[in-house]
């Protein structure tokens, strides 16, 4: 089975009997531990950038827990830190709550499993902050193209002839499904050329009929037709200078396409019912969601048109072909939304990540903006979880293989394979629970997996049987142990 990178844990204690007894519950649990037993050495140690959580006692000489605390939160604030104290009060965890400390334990421990389940939180919380933090990261590189989020290689091949197309006055095509950004690829072109100072102007040529889309696009003088009781400029003039974005140009009909290609030959606009063109200057971005050169060949779309227009192109791939900048998009909407909602929602799960990412997106980025601004409206949680996503998400995996397969034939293989594997191991956890009529410790021998790891697996891949307890320290956890409780 899969395993997941453990976490690198300090822990801090002057008492040596309970140092050992911590140190051997986490490396039970898989962690890396690094045990110090002076208070002063762990605020040095603390500044590894390694470590991931900080178990620490209250009560140390030389160097109090609250005053070690506060000068780990000072220098490394993405640590989480837990406490340890023999004197819980509620003033006592307000106040290490108050200074930056996840949680706290009171010893002596009841059980072994409150030490690891706590730490385990702890690793998942600052796992969740790292890749919050990686995402902003790769968010404020990505800003240089304004709107437009990847990381994908399609989607850095797209960044890099934006770059370069954007310092010509070359007419470019976008090519994409819906969705997918083509009116966020004009924009970057346009305000990354020297034209960037002047007009940009997007209309979408199917939403219009074709009396309106003249008039809209060229303009018109008074009496050219019923309800023309002024002359209007057209939008190519409005753009003089500048650009004009033309959405679902394969939409436009025979006799627009007509003076559509003398604006592009001549440069010029004649309004509807005028006599004289009026020169412009204006840089043509299109794009469509057809497959201009199959219309063309089918006689929908002028073959002298779709050569001046196909000059540059640019073809944006659908989201189910890049997966890997599903968690980016996500991260910016959520971003964006929370702001928006005035909540804090400050990340999401890994099930619901792992559900986005699988997820086919027929909508593209739109649709998967639309869920992630629904699933924020609608959850009570910093964290958005497969509950808080539309039903179809949380809908459990098929148990036929054939059908799964198939859903993830859109993914690369690695990621496919890797998504599979979770799927499976998820469903033979639960299948394996169910035998053994949702008895941990049963299940567990019936895997041949150590309880302790069975349970880790159970909590990775969050599968819970109705059985798990925490259990009460045994003698054969360790001398230590029995001496601290």
């Amino acid at each position: 089975m899969n395993q997941v990178k453990r976490a690198k844990v300090l822990v801090v204690d002057d008492d040596s009997v309970v140092l050992k007894a911590v140190t051997q519950i986490l490396q039970r649990e898989g962690h890396p531990v690094v045990a110090i037993d002076d208070a002063v050495e762990g605020l040095t140690a603390a500044k590894d950038p390694t470590i991931d959580v900080v178990v620490l006692d209250i009560k140390m000489p030389n160097l109090s827990g609250m005053d070690l605390l506060r000068g780990i939160k000072a220098d490394r604030p993405d640590v989480e830190v837990i406490m340890m104290t023999a004197f819980a009060t509620v003033e006592t965890a307000v106040e290490a709550v108050k200074a930056g400390a996840y949680d706290y334990l009171t010893k002596p421990f009841e059980n072994i499993d409150e030490v690891s389940l706590t730490v385990a939180k702890a690793a998942e919380r600052k796992a969740l902050k790292d890749r919050a933090r990686a995402l902003e990261e790769a968010l404020t590189v990505r800003s240089q193209f304004e709107d437009l989020i990847g990381q994908s290689t399609q989607m850095r091949s797209v960044f890099k002839l934006v770059e370069t197309v954007s310092h010509s006055t070359a007419t470019v095509l976008i090519q994409g499904e819906s969705g997918t950004g083509k009116e966020l690829v004009a924009r970057a072109i346009h305000y990354r050329s020297a034209r960037k100072d002047k007009p940009f102007v997007a209309v979408n040529c199917s939403a219009l009929t074709e009396t309106l889309l003249e008039s809209e696009l060229f303009g018109h003088v008074k009496g050219s037709f019923t309800g023309a009781t002024g002359n209007k400029k057209g939008l190519f003039e409005a753009a003089d200078g500048g650009t004009i974005f033309l959405d679902e140009i394969g939409d436009v009909p025979p006799a627009t396409q007509v003076r559509l290609l003398r604006v592009l030959q001549e440069g010029e606009v004649k309004r509807v019912g005028a006599n004289e063109p009026v020169k412009v200057d204006v840089r043509v971005i299109a794009a469509t969601h057809v497959d201009l050169s199959r219309a063309k060949e089918q006689g929908k779309f002028r073959e002298d048109l779709f050569y001046r227009l196909n000059v540059i192109t640019i073809d944006l791939p659908p989201l189910r072909d890049r997966p890997e900048d599903v968690p980016l998009l996500a991260h910016h909407f959520l971003k964006l939304y929370a702001s928006k909602a005035d909540k804090k929602v400050t990340g999401i799960s890994p099930r619901a990540m792992e559900a986005l990412t699988c997820n086919r997106w027929t909508g593209n980025v739109r649709e998967l903006e639309n869920v992630i601004e629904r699933a924020v409206v609608l959850t009570g949680n910093e964290v958005i979880d497969v509950e808080d996503l539309p039903p179809g998400f949380q809908s459990a995996p098929q148990p036929d293989s054939t059908v799964e397969v198939f859903s993830l034939a859109h993914l690369p293989y690695a990621q496919a394979k890797r998504l599979a594997m979770r799927a499976f191991e998820r469903r033979y956890l639960s299948a394996l629970l169910e035998k053994n009529n949702q008895n941990v410790s049963s299940a567990a021998r019936a895997a041949g997996v150590d309880r302790s790891n069975f349970r880790r697996l159970l909590k990775q891949y969050e599968v819970a049987g109705r059985s798990m307890k925490p259990r009460v320290a045994q003698a054969d956890d360790a001398e230590a142990l029995e001496a601290a409780s």
